[in-house]
């Protein structure tokens, strides 16, 4: 499919609203708490829309993978920079492995 800059942009602000939908989730409390779980619920489905308008442009498999990645990456990176998660050399490698698979994805082997 081409490269598509706002498309790719799409798909980045999803990823962003991925991300502090996890962080609103972390406060939500196993939805007890009404704001911070109807901010979760509504940054969910604003993701997944923003990401339904970047699969018009981008491939899916390609697209999702770079979601899924990115944003496991961030809420990580979140959780041990914000939420003081531990930060051990397994949780580092295992981040830098998830970004090298996204690099590796979006390269061009054809």
């Amino acid at each position: 499919m081409g490269f598509h800059v706002p498309a790719w942009l799409l798909l980045a602000a999803s990823i962003a609203a991925e991300v502090f939908g996890t962080i609103a989730l972390r406060h939500a409390d196993g939805f007890t708490r009404w704001w911070p779980s109807l901010l979760t619920c509504g940054l969910y489905a604003f993701a997944i829309w923003l990401m339904s308008l970047a699969v018009r442009h981008l491939d899916v498999g390609l697209a999702y993978a770079v979601w899924a990645g990115v944003g496991t990456a961030l809420t990580a990176v979140v959780g041990m920079l914000w939420f003081g998660e531990a930060v051990h050399a397994s949780r580092l490698i295992g981040i830098a492995l998830i970004v090298g698979g996204v690099v590796i994805l979006n390269l061009d082997f054809r």
